[in-house]
Formats: C-alpha cells, structure tokens, sequence
C-alpha cells in the first residue's frame, strides 16, 4: 500500500507526500529529519489516502500539487 499524505505546517502551508510506511514517515516528520519540514514544525496530519499501486499514488500526489489539485485541498479538508 502505497499513501499519499497532506500535513499542514506551523507556518500554515500545506505539505503533501508520499510514502509506503506512513508512520515512519510522519515520525520523521515529527523529529525534524525531512529538510523541507524541519524549519515549518510542528506539523500535523490533515488526510492521507492509502492506494494499493505505486504509480496511482504517485499521480495523485503529483495532482494535488497542481493548482486544480491545491483547490480541491482547500475545498474538502481545509
């Protein structure tokens, strides 16, 4: 399984990833071992969405970092 994650920031943005173990990675998260996270913690967890192939995941990240993507964000979880 495969999860596509969306955290929101201490600055208030939004980070989205993706990952095949979603604890570890939000562990990593959480102690400042991601670069892009570090400086923007504490993070907390807005959604993820557990899909089985690889590349449907990694489609689906990469949509909701677009701008249709970013609206449907700020339209259903935000």
């Amino acid at each position: 399984m495969h999860y596509v994650y969306i955290l929101k920031c201490a600055d208030g943005d939004l980070y989205i990833g993706c990952t095949e173990n979603i604890d570890e990675r939000l562990n990593r998260h959480n102690t400042g071992q991601v670069t892009t996270t570090k400086p923007r913690l504490p993070i907390e967890l807005v959604s993820y969405f557990a899909i089985p192939d690889k590349y449907k995941a990694f489609e689906f990240e990469k949509y909701l970092k677009s701008g249709s993507g970013r609206v449907f964000i700020n339209k259903h979880f935000v």
